[in-house]
């Protein structure tokens, strides 16, 4: 007996049902995958792992779009370093992706023959069923694509697949283009520091200059009075001076140099931290404890800054054995700590605390610029203990927020 026509349309309502969830469900996974903190390169492989599994890809990729029409690799999953090597930038025009690129719309080829001719060797060890190449689309821009690598037809995974693929297309431009806005805004932020500490470099330069003229002058004095005594202690103070003036010098031409690391500021400290530890033989411990990173590239090298001169007044002052410092936060108020064992600020002594003093005068003047607080806290013999803090800024808000 046939079954009645109410029972196959609940069987078939039931069927798009289950359909519409399970694509909810993908559509969520891949939007969790691409907002995780981190940069494009950690995004993109966290994107194509859960991809993969959802869809049950042979292979997967991520091409970028080269602004001439044509694509450029960037990630892959399930591909062999040769082909990755060989497939890695691709002209316009000549394949599914430079056209998914440079005319949009979803490209399904039917197995990988055709690529294979262009990067002259196999893409896969055995061929897929399906090519698919689908548009990263950021509002009405095309940002680059990714291709799906399938042992079954796209059309026997469900009538609503190729929808869905086209919108996690433009999940996926909208976090290329948050990366690449990101990496613009660090570039700018880093570039005005650098115009700050060109200034420091020169007004630093100029004021070592005077002093060493000043005790010049007094040299020269003290060798017209043949005042042996005076002018080997003038000839000693230049020296110590110089001296100095070459660390400042050197210190200021690294800040120069600045770089946050494209992984994030967590990184950076890392490399910092690590860094500070093998040059001066001081046991330091970095604890990254933020669960996730929130801060405009601005935010990010004000915190930079304010560590690495902590640690320069360690190296320089205090005489500390053990170094910690922790990055936290509670929602959106971070806590910087930094802490030492050493001598304490009273204890610093008559030559160190000028150069003390004036390395926590910036860290005051870059936390002002984060809108922070920051405490210090030292007793001699006892170490000193610096908590800075500040807020993130509002979801959304411009990059510029926090400069000041």
């Amino acid at each position: 007996m046939a079954e009645p026509t109410s029972t196959k349309q609940a069987q078939s309502q039931a069927v798009r049902l289950a359909r519409k969830t399970q694509s909810l469900d993908v559509l969520y996974a891949i939007a969790s995958s691409l907002n995780q903190p981190g940069n494009l390169e950690q995004l993109l492989d966290g994107f194509l792992d859960t991809f993969i599994e959802l869809v049950d890809a042979r292979a997967a990729s991520v091409r970028l779009a080269t602004g001439d029409g044509g694509t450029r690799l960037v990630a892959s999953r399930g591909l062999a370093p040769e082909v990755v090597e060989r497939d890695r930038l691709m002209p316009a025009g000549r394949c599914p992706c430079g056209l998914a690129a440079s005319q949009g719309g979803l490209r399904v080829q039917r197995g990988t023959a055709p690529c294979a001719a262009l990067i002259g060797r196999p893409m896969l060890e055995q061929d897929c069923a399906e090519f698919v190449a689908v548009p990263a689309q950021y509002q009405d821009r095309i940002v680059g694509v990714y291709n799906l690598f399938l042992d079954r037809p796209l059309a026997a995974m469900g009538e609503d697949m190729p929808d869905l693929l086209i919108t996690v297309g433009r999940h996926l431009g909208l976090a290329i283009e948050k990366s690449r806005l990101e990496s613009e805004a660090r570039r700018l932020a880093i570039l005005e520091e650098r115009n700050l500490i060109g200034n420091e470099l020169h007004d630093s330069l100029a004021q070592s200059l005077v002093g060493m003229r000043l005790q010049l002058k007094l040299l020269g004095e003290s060798l017209e009075r043949k005042d042996i005594g005076g002018a080997q202690y003038e000839a000693s103070r230049l020296r110590r001076a110089m001296t100095q003036a070459n660390e400042d010098l050197r210190e200021l031409l690294t800040n120069y140099r600045l770089k946050i690391d494209d992984a994030g500021l967590a990184q950076t400290l890392a490399n910092l931290v690590e860094r500070f530890g093998r040059d001066t033989g001081i046991a330091v411990f970095f604890q990254n404890e933020c669960h996730a990173l929130a801060l405009t590239p601005a935010q990010e090298i004000q915190v930079f800054f304010i560590i690495q001169e902590a640690l320069t007044n360690i190296r320089k002052h205090s005489g500390a054995h053990n170094v910690r410092v922790l990055l936290n936060n509670e929602e959106d108020l971070y806590t910087v700590l930094i802490e030492d064992d050493g001598l304490g600020m009273a204890g610093a002594g008559e030559d160190g605390a000028p150069g003390a003093h004036a390395g926590l005068a910036i860290m005051r003047e870059r936390t002002e610029r984060l809108h922070g607080q920051i405490v210090i806290e030292s007793e001699p013999g006892e170490g000193t203990r610096i908590v800075l803090m500040f807020n993130a800024p509002p979801a959304g808000a411009p990059a510029a927020a926090a400069r000041g």
